[in-house]
């Protein structure tokens, strides 16, 4: 299965993938794109400009295209959509432009796996993790994976608890889907 964990910063997305690769040890990893960017020599200002989250969906896009069966990606193209709708400069994203592309992206992957900030708030920021962002992709996330907002057409699993409880209900979720 191609499966793909989502969520704002800060909310143990790659933390929950370390748990599932271990329990998953046939699947591969593919790390997010702004690590992948970053290692290759893009330096991101903070906060990244539109254009870097730009860049960082169309990696997403490309890693989504070139990947094997069994693997967990960390974030998908909607990740970015997210970002770039909650993005102070958003004025500047279009869209409507990228949608036809993050669809047939999407398509892709088995299942979505949606980390969200829970209440109370299971994860501790510091002012450099800019909570109020924090809070606004997580919003924009739910509405576009959870509420339909742009019609992704992907099946999505909130998961919430502890990280075992997480990994528990990916792993449960993923053998009911084998029964299927």
């Amino acid at each position: 299965m191609r499966i793909a964990v989502s969520g704002t910063h800060r909310a143990g997305k790659s933390t929950l993938i370390d748990e599932l690769s271990e329990q998953l040890p046939t699947y591969v990893t593919v790390d997010e794109p702004y690590h992948q960017l970053e290692e290759e020599g893009h330096e991101f200002p903070q906060p990244p400009s539109v254009e870097d989250f730009e860049a960082q969906l169309a990696r997403s896009i490309a890693n989504l295209e070139d990947a094997p069966r069994d693997v967990l990606f960390d974030r998908c193209p909607v990740d970015f959509i997210g970002y770039l709708l909650a993005h102070e400069d958003s004025d500047a994203f279009d869209v409507e432009a990228w949608l036809p592309r993050v669809r047939e992206a999407v398509q892709g992957l088995d299942l979505i796996v949606l980390v969200g900030i829970e209440r109370p708030d299971r994860i501790s920021c510091s002012v450099s993790d800019d909570n109020d962002l924090r809070v606004a992709v997580d919003e924009k996330l739910k509405e576009l994976l959870l509420d339909g907002a742009y019609a992704f057409d992907v099946e999505v699993l909130e998961v919430e608890g502890s990280l075992s409880a997480r990994a528990k209900q990916v792993l449960a979720h993923l053998s009911s889907s084998r029964r299927d």
